[in-house]
């Protein structure tokens, strides 16, 4: 990919900077497709960050027995640690989707011990960005993030961040210590965070972190001209059954039609679409494919101009959409329009 330049942004506004473009590294150790040998995970990260990528993103909960957090560790350990940001979760005590079992977790107590676990496998002396990966609406947030205040001052950990978080608690948690970015779904079929999160971040300097920016990659073609993996958790997303996966294809097709006009792929005008919504944002697409995260790069160089913009948008009406963006209820009860948490003296 070399001739694409990858600029360099402000995420949030504690000091944090990154790459434009990150690279979410959870489908290395299995999910959307098989898991990757680790040399082979390795080899990706490496390349990614060879072309301008520094920052990954990982979690505590992604892989069996942890084996995401301990691949990245793996693979910075032949990076530059100076040059790379490395950004983590906690939250998720339990999760198994194929059996509905999620147990989210954020007292202090616990947030401390997943600390400890993260920076052995990921086998550095402080996490760069450090999120509550969902929100325990059992604990005061106040509670939650004053213990990560605490890991900052003892430098275990560089910057604070949220995800699938509500506005109530974005707000409550930054009066405790800034929130230097927020984590959430954000593509063209996924838009519900513009009315509410979006401008709240602006507000309060908080930078935006788009997770699943190509659909899951529904705009890179994924179930329209791939065939899903057996083994794929998307097999049990809405949008990918059935007569959903049917009428959203009429999506990737205007999409495509699109593409054409601005010489790029489907998947590039989806994600250039994400990287234009503005400095503050962030976006972290995943791969297991070389050829897809050069694609994914090269989004970068698609310049789009506002009526572009609108042209893309008005291309994918979210009323057109067929299926819910949560794969179930249980998750979508954990998603940011659930993550309220009490008031901080309200518990006896």
């Amino acid at each position: 990919m070399a001739g694409v330049h990858i600029p360099r942004v402000k995420l949030g506004s504690q000091g944090l900077e990154v790459s434009k473009l990150g690279f979410g590294c959870m489908g290395l150790t299995g999910g959307y497709n098989a898991p990757l040998a680790e040399e082979d995970g390795i080899s990706i990260i490496k390349y990614a960050f060879n072309n301008g990528i520094t920052f990954f993103d990982t979690a505590d909960v992604y892989g069996a027995n942890n084996a995401n957090e301990v691949l990245v560790g793996k693979a910075s350990k032949q990076l530059p640690r100076e040059k790379i940001q490395i950004a983590t979760k906690f939250g998720i005590e339990k999760f198994d989707l194929f059996n509905n079992l999620i147990t989210i977790k954020g007292t202090p107590e616990y947030v401390r011990s997943c600390c400890e676990g993260s920076l052995k496998r990921l086998g550095v002396e402080y996490i760069d960005l450090y999120y509550q990966h969902r929100v325990d609406a059992t604990v005061p947030i106040e509670e939650t993030v004053g213990e990560l205040k605490k890991l900052v001052e003892e430098g275990k950990v560089r910057y604070i961040g949220l995800s699938e978080a509500s506005p109530d608690t974005i707000r409550r948690a930054h009066a405790i210590h800034p929130i230097t970015a927020v984590q959430i779904e954000w593509s063209l079929w996924t838009r519900d965070i513009e009315e509410e999160i979006i401008p709240l971040c602006r507000e309060l300097g908080i930078g935006i972190v788009p997770y699943s920016p190509l659909g899951r990659g529904f705009f890179g073609g994924r179930g329209v001209v791939q065939k899903l993996p057996a083994t794929s958790v998307l097999n049990a997303h809405p949008r990918f059954q059935g007569e959903n996966l049917e009428k959203n294809k009429n999506i990737y097709e205007q999409i495509e039609i699109l593409a054409k006009k601005h010489h790029c792929t489907p998947s590039q005008l989806a994600l250039a679409w994400v990287l234009q919504q503005g400095n503050d944002v962030v976006p972290i697409p995943g791969t297991t494919k070389i050829k897809n995260l050069d694609q994914n790069i090269g989004s970068i160089s698609v310049n789009l101009a506002e009526k572009d913009l609108r042209e893309i948008v008005e291309a994918v009406p979210i009323d057109d959409i067929a299926g819910s963006h949560q794969y179930n209820d249980l998750l979508a009860n954990i998603g940011w329009k659930f993550a309220n948490t009490p008031p901080k003296d309200s518990r006896v």
